[in-house]
């Protein structure tokens, strides 16, 4: 089957307002730039966003941040965006923080049909107790806190339940895709794209390159196509690096 559509809006029509949407992308590494652009332009709003973090603020999901076009954030890291920090504790943007690699399992979990599991990640902390403020009310208190988890032991090891996710649509950048949907990525950009992926019903892939199906060797492929829907070609130039670090230039003796 060919899902290869023939534009970004075509890739992204019929996501709704409030609709969950998993995304792909590590700060802006990896991110769907291009039908995160196109999304901004459509009229959805109130969506409730799975991602590692939340883009810059003129940039990746801070597009959709700054439009107020975003709901709730669940998220393992959120500093690089000021507007972000602005929205969470003036009680605009209602944020669920989980630690990094619950995060990324809570995805794989929910594309694998596993509704939820155990863990040791946030044991004796708020994590495990409840009480995180997700959403502030605008007096500063707090509207909607964390609730608590349940706890088991296993091998004399206490863990918490932590439930999967799964998402209406997905948003995945990858280096390669074949017609068939079978995706390559590059490198650190692959971080959380198959898992994104995995967890949407609907899985809407940008793809720098395109190519025939039957082109890629099955033991090349990161991300099966029966996981992805639509794909749409991407500007392999669309990227941006989020800090830019430098050493200071070497004096001569």
């Amino acid at each position: 089957m060919d899902k290869v559509v023939d534009s970004v809006a075509d890739a992204v029509a019929g996501i709704p307002d409030g609709a969950t949407l998993a995304v792909g992308g590590f700060g802006l590494c990896g991110i769907p730039s291009t039908l995160i652009a196109e999304l901004a332009r459509t009229r959805a709003s109130g969506l409730r966003v799975v991602s590692n973090n939340c883009g810059v603020d003129d940039w990746g999901l801070g597009l959709l941040l700054r439009a107020g076009r975003i709901a709730r954030m669940t998220s393992s890291y959120v500093g690089e965006n000021k507007e972000f920090a602005r929205q969470y504790l003036s009680g605009e943007l209602e944020v669920e923080l989980t630690p990094q690699g619950t995060l990324a399992e809570r995805l794989r979990a929910g594309g694998s049909g596993i509704p939820a599991f155990f863990t040791p990640a946030g044991v004796g902390t708020q994590v495990e107790e409840g009480g995180l403020p997700w959403l502030y009310a605008a007096d500063g208190s707090v509207a909607v806190a964390s609730p608590a988890k349940e706890v088991r032991e296993f091998g004399g090891r206490r863990y918490l339940l932590e439930e999967a996710i799964t998402a209406d649509f997905a948003l995945v950048r990858a280096e390669v895709a074949d017609r068939h949907g079978n995706c390559v990525f590059h490198s650190a950009a692959r971080n959380f794209n198959p898992l994104a992926a995995m967890a949407g019903r609907t899985t809407l892939v940008e793809a720098e390159r395109i190519v025939e199906a039957g082109e890629l060797a099955p033991d090349a492929v990161h991300l099966p196509g029966v996981y992805v829907d639509r794909i749409v070609a991407a500007d392999p130039t669309d990227k941006r690096i989020e800090r830019r670090t430098v050493r200071p230039a070497l004096q001569e003796a």
